[in-house]
C-alpha cells in the first residue's frame, strides 16, 4: 500500500492517507484486543508469534534505543519505519524531509489486495538493511505496522502515568494493560482552508466542481422507414405524451410526419438526456425552432427574410396561355395565379388568339442563391380581344389597373373555385316529404367530391368553427360589410375561431359529415341576420380606390408599368425606372 501511495501525486496521497490509517488502526485494534483476551483468569492461551532478538525480556517489544550496544533487529527497525510514516497522516511534515528512499518494503500490497499482480511494476524500496536480504514474514509485518501505530498515539490504550504497562519486572510471564481506554473517535476535515495543509490546494478540485454543463449541438439525418415519433423517444430523451403534444403545436405538423429520406435537422440536449432546442428548415427560408422552457416545450416558426429580385418575362401565345407562359420561364404556381387573375376578365377559351403578346413582372426572394416565393407584381396582356394591364397593391396585395379600378368583386358569388352542379336551391317552404311539415332549407346545395376546396367569398372573421350532429362539421364567418355565411357538412376545416381571411382563401374541404344523403356544400348567406338566397341576393360590386389612396398606389405603379413597356427581360430593377424618369424631368 506504501508503495501505491508513493506513486500517486501529492494531492491523491492526503486523499488516501484517511483509508490506509483505517486499515492499520483495525489491524492494531485486533492486537489489542488479543491481549486483553490473554490477561484474563481461565482463559486459553492462543499462539501470537512476535519475532524477538534471542535476548529479548519477554515484554512488548519497544524501539532500539539510542546508543543501544547491540544490533537492531528487523522488527524494530520496521516499527522505527512505518512509526515515521504514521505519522505524516497527522502531523504536516516540511516537503524537504520526504525522500523516495523512505519507503519500506513491507510487501503490504499482498494482503491489501483481493488477488496478488502477477506482472507488478518494479518500485524503487530501501531495505530494512543493506546487509540483509531477508523479506520479513507477515507475523512481522503486521507487528510491525500495529506497534509502530500505538508508538505513534494513534491509538489510546493508556495507564494511569499514560504509558502501556509491560509487567512489574522482567520475569512477568505476561505483559498487563492498565486501564485501557477505547479506539478515539475517527473524524474528517470539514474547513478545507489552505493553511491546514500547507503547499496543498483543493482550489482544482472546486473549480472542477462548479463547472456548468453546456449542451453541444448535434445533426440527426432521416433514414428509411423512420419515424419521428419513435426517433423522439430514442434519441430526444421525449415521451410519447410529449411527442403528441409538440406534433399538435407544429404550425405544419407535415415538417415532421411526412420528412424525407435524407432530410437533417440539429438539436441539444440537456444534461439529462431530454430535448433542449430542436431546428429544423424545410427550405432555406421556413422551419421551425423547439426551446424547453420552465419545462414545457415552445414552438416558434422561423422564416428567413431574403433579398427582393425582380424579374421581367415576355411571350407570344401559340396555343394555350399557359404552356405560352410556363415556356418563357415562369413557374407553374405564377402562372396559376396568372391565369386566374386573368380569367376574373376575360374566357381564355374564347378570348386568348395565336400571337397575343403579354408581359409579366415578378419579384422573389433570393436566400442563398435560391429564388423562392414568387410573386407577379404587374402583368400587361396585348391581344386582338384582350387588352388589360393590372398592378398589384401592396398594400392589400389585390390587383388593381393603373386608374384604380379593381378586378375584384367586394363578394364572390360562389365559395369555390370551378364549376359544380347546384343540388338543391334556396327554399324557406320547402316540406318535409314525409311529414308533410315545413323544413326550410336555408341555404344552396353544391354536389362536388369529398376534399374539395371550400374559399371565403370576401374578407372577414372567422366566427365559429362547430361540429354538430345533423350540420356535421360547419364554419360560420362574419365579413366586413355585416354579412354573415355558413358552409356546411365539412370533411375538415382549415381556419380556427378568431382567424383574418380575404377573398379567396381556402377555410375547408367539402365533404358528407352529419345529416347528408351525398358528398355536397351547403352554403347560406345571411343579411341583417336572416338567410337570403346566395344565388340572387344583390352582392357589393367591386371597390375602386379614391383620394390619397389612389394616388399612392399610382406613385407605386408608375415604375412597374415603365418596367412593363420596356421590354427588358430578366432580371432588372424597378427602383431605376423611378430614377430614369425623375432624372429626365429634371433635365427637361
Amino acid at each position: 500500500m506504501l508503495r501505491i501511495l508513493h506513486s500517486l501525486p501529492r494531492t491523491h496521497k492526503f486523499l488516501l492517507l484517511p483509508v490506509a490509517t483505517m486499515v492499520t488502526v483495525l489491524g492494531g485494534q485486533k492486537l489489542l484486543t488479543s491481549y486483553q483476551h490473554h490477561s484474563q483468569p481461565d482463559t486459553p492461551v492462543k499462539n501470537v508469534l512476535v519475532p524477538l532478538a534471542d535476548d529479548a525480556a519477554p515484554s512488548l517489544p519497544a524501539l532500539a534505543k539510542a546508543g543501544a550496544q547491540r544490533a537492531r533487529t528487523p522488527v524494530a527497525t520496521a516499527i522505527d519505519e512505518a512509526s515515521r510514516l504514521l505519522d505524516a497522516t497527522r502531523d504536516t511534515i516540511p516537503l524537504k524531509d520526504l525522500k523516495a528512499s523512505e519507503v519500506i518494503d513491507l510487501d503490504v500490497v499482498q494482503n491489501a489486495t483481493a488477488e496478488p499482480l502477477d506482472e507488478a511494476p518494479e518500485l524503487p524500496a530501501r531495505r530494512l538493511a543493506a546487509s540483509d536480504e531477508t523479506t520479513l514474514d507477515e507475523g512481522a509485518q503486521h507487528m510491525a505496522t500495529v506497534i509502530g501505530t500505538l508508538a505513534s498515539g494513534m491509538l489510546a490504550a493508556n495507564s494511569r502515568d499514560g504509558s502501556i504497562g509491560t509487567g512489574d519486572g522482567a520475569g512477568d510471564a505476561e505483559p498487563k494493560v492498565v486501564n485501557q481506554a477505547p479506539v478515539a473517535d475517527a473524524t474528517s476535515y470539514e474547513d478545507y482552508g489552505i493553511d491546514s495543509f500547507d503547499e496543498v490546494s483543493f482550489l482544482p478540485l472546486e473549480l472542477a466542481a462548479e463547472k456548468t454543463y453546456v449542451p453541444e449541438w448535434k445533426t440527426h439525418t432521416v433514414s428509411a422507414g423512420e419515424t419521428f415519433a419513435v426517433m423522439a423517444q430514442n434519441e430526444l430523451g421525449l415521451g410519447y405524451s410529449e411527442v403528441l403534444d409538440l406534433l399538435d403545436e407544429l404550425p405544419d405538423s407535415n415538417i415532421f410526419s411526412r420528412w424525407r429520406v435524407g432530410q437533417s435537422f440539429d438539436y441539444q440536449l440537456d444534461e439529462n438526456g431530454k430535448l433542449l432546442t430542436l431546428k429544423m428548415m424545410q427550405n432555406v427560408r421556413d422551419g421551425v425552432l423547439i426551446d424547453r422552457r420552465d419545462g414545457d416545450l415552445d414552438v416558434r416558426a422561423i422564416e428567413r427574410k431574403g433579398e427582393p429580385v425582380q424579374r421581367l418575362y415576355a411571350g407570344t401565345v401559340s396555343g394555350s396561355f399557359a404552356r405560352s407562359a410556363e415556356a418563357t420561364g415562369l413557374d407553374s404556381r405564377s402562372v396559376t395565379k396568372l391565369t386566374r387573375l386573368l380569367e376574373k376578365k376575360y374566357d381564355f377559351r374564347r378570348d386568348t388568339r395565336r400571337g397575343d403578346d403579354f408581359q409579366v413582372l415578378v419579384e422573389s426572394d433570393m436566400i442563398d442563391d435560391e429564388s423562392l416565393g414568387s410573386r407577379v407584381l404587374a402583368v400587361k396582356y396585348q391581344g386582338q380581344r384582350m387588352n388589360l394591364t393590372l398592378v398589384r397593391n401592396p398594400d392589400n396585395n389585390n390587383f388593381y389597373t393603373p386608374d384604380g379600378d379593381s378586378l375584384d368583386p367586394a363578394f364572390a358569388r360562389y365559395p369555390f373555385e370551378g364549376s359544380y352542379r347546384l343540388s338543391s336551391n334556396f327554399n324557406p317552404n320547402r316540406r318535409n316529404p314525409v311529414t308533410g311539415r315545413v323544413s326550410p332549407h336555408n341555404g344552396t346545395d353544391f354536389a362536388m367530391p369529398i376534399g374539395t376546396p371550400v374559399t371565403a367569398p370576401a374578407a372577414g372573421r372567422v366566427e365559429r368553427v362547430v361540429k354538430h350532429y345533423a350540420a356535421g362539421r360547419y364554419v360560420v364567418i362574419r365579413h366586413d360589410n355585416g354579412y354573415r355565411t355558413r358552409y356546411l357538412h365539412l370533411s375538415k376545416s382549415l381556419v380556427h375561431k378568431g382567424d383574418r381571411v380575404e377573398m379567396g382563401d381556402r377555410i375547408a374541404l367539402s365533404g358528407n359529415t352529419g345529416r347528408s344523403t351525398g358528398p355536397h356544400l351547403h352554403y347560406e348567406v345571411h343579411v341583417n341576420n336572416a338567410p337570403v338566397n346566395a344565388m340572387k341576393v344583390d352582392l357589393p360590386e367591386n371597390t375602386r380606390l379614391h383620394g390619397d389612396t389612389l394616388v399612392a398606389f399610382q406613385e407605386q405603379a408608375e415604375p412597374m408599368v415603365a418596367a412593363l413597356e420596356s421590354g427588358d427581360t430578366g432580371t432588372v430593377s424597378v427602383a431605376s425606372y423611378r430614377r430614369h424618369e425623375k432624372d429626365d424631368d429634371s433635365d427637361s
